[in-house]
């Protein structure tokens, strides 16, 4: 990836252009969204024009970047997720950091505004902003609350897995077919599992400090989390529902009753499921210390990627500032459930009403904000990560089919896992 990011961008004549293409990797109802609001960017002025280009899954997307830029036909924005984030600022002369592309275009633009849960995942060492967080999600807890009510539970969230054990077995006694579930088992079960309790998955600050960082997944707190999930699965208190976004139908459809997953799901929530939803912060387990911490993002920035005309990139900034702007990111904010990126865009969500008329939207923003983030908890920036999740939930899914112990899985993780960030580690050299 590096290569081919690194190697193929070869300087080419500027040309007039007021088209610029952003490809991105939202579907469905946040596809519509992202159209919308380009739309609306694109109704304000008249010198420019984003076109919004679908191209598949966060891998698809970034996938078809690579080879556009091999053909000379790549975008000037790209959405790449939260984990290509290590992968990406190694590609040295690939990428036009957005710190630098604001400047050289003077767009007014606060990147200090911006929340440091989110800033600090998408900058380097020394606070610059190298690409435009767009999308910025944390997994809530969301419960059916028409379910709660019917087979005799309290109509609240549980705040501890002792509490979700035990609300998953009454809604399995009274025959629903799931207690729990979850999406993106890694960045639900591990990464964010770990962040709410204060504990490293990964040595040197999670990587921020170095490539040199290495996997501490095999800690005795989340050994015992992944051996309850695994025998949680053997009577559907927990049922496991595949890799991505594969488990979100089985919430849709309220065959489990609770579910750990993306604030970014409100939209499509909002728009298929036929029961009411309630909301809470993640569950964690109330004898590990320091626990509740605070969870962090997920979902994925925009990046500019080199050698397009100049005239894409003054517009690629005067769309940032504008994506910046308060009402702007709290009309984004209210219609998808990502969180506001700014202070100022949750304070106008809330002049407006909207958390007064939607209980639990603000949940996602407290739970980013509980405590100040630690190294534990800040964020996760290991190269060839989405390589390194890969290998966690092939082992996960060992631990949960009962063909590999909790530690096993998790030893293996480790071990296999490291070897990819040794392999990412010399070839960013």
């Amino acid at each position: 990836m590096l290569a081919g990011l690194g190697a193929a961008l070869i300087a080419r004549p500027a040309q007039a252009a007021t088209e610029i293409q952003l490809w991105h990797a939202m579907a469905g109802e946040l596809g519509r969204q992202i159209e919308s609001i380009v739309a609306a960017f694109n109704a304000e002025q008249s010198e420019l024009r984003v076109v919004p280009v679908f191209k598949g899954s966060y891998t698809e997307t970034v996938t078809a970047a690579i080879f556009a830029v091999r053909t000379r036909t790549h975008p000037a924005i790209v959405q790449v997720n939260e984990i290509g984030t290590a992968t990406m600022m190694a590609a040295k002369g690939a990428i036009y950091p957005v710190h630098e592309l604001m400047a050289a275009a003077g767009e007014r633009f606060d990147a200090g505004a911006i929340l440091p849960a989110v800033s600090g995942f998408y900058s380097d060492t020394a606070g610059n902003l190298l690409s435009y967080p767009f999308n910025a999600s944390t997994p809530i807890l969301y419960y059916n609350r028409t379910l709660f009510r019917a087979v005799g539970l309290d109509d609240k969230a549980p705040r501890t897995w002792p509490e979700v054990e035990e609300a998953a077995r009454r809604l399995r006694q009274a025959g629903v077919p799931c207690g729990f579930s979850t999406h993106w088992p890694s960045w639900v079960n591990v990464e964010n599992f770990s962040a709410f309790h204060n504990l490293p998955i990964a040595t040197r600050a999670n990587g921020l400090l170095g490539p040199d960082a290495e996997l501490t997944l095999n800690n005795p707190v989340l050994v015992r989390h992944v051996a309850a999930l695994a025998e949680w699965q053997k009577t559907r208190l927990f049922a496991y529902g595949g890799r991505g976004t594969k488990a979100e139908p089985m919430l849709h459809a309220g065959e489990c009753g609770i579910f750990l997953g993306s604030s970014g799901l409100v939209a499509d929530i909002r728009a298929k499921a036929r029961f009411e939803v309630g909301y809470g912060m993640l569950p964690y387990w109330p004898d590990v210390p320091g626990a509740p911490q605070n969870s962090m993002i997920g979902g994925a920035s925009l990046w500019v990627l080199r050698n397009r005309p100049e005239a894409e990139y003054r517009g690629a900034a005067r769309l940032f500032a504008y994506l910046a702007r308060p009402e702007v990111q709290a009309r984004w904010h209210q219609a998808t459930g990502y969180l506001p990126l700014t202070r100022a865009a949750w304070e106008h969500s809330r002049a407006q009403g909207f958390y007064e008329r939607n209980p639990g939207a603000a949940i996602a923003i407290e739970q980013i904000t509980l405590h100040p983030p630690t190294d534990n908890s800040r964020a996760v920036r290991l190269g060839s990560f989405i390589l390194v999740r890969d290998v966690i939930e092939e082992e996960l899914e060992l631990a949960f089919a009962g063909k590999a112990t909790a530690g096993e899985a998790l030893d293996a993780a480790v071990r296999r896992g490291n070897d990819l960030l040794r392999q990412f580690e010399r070839a960013s050299r």
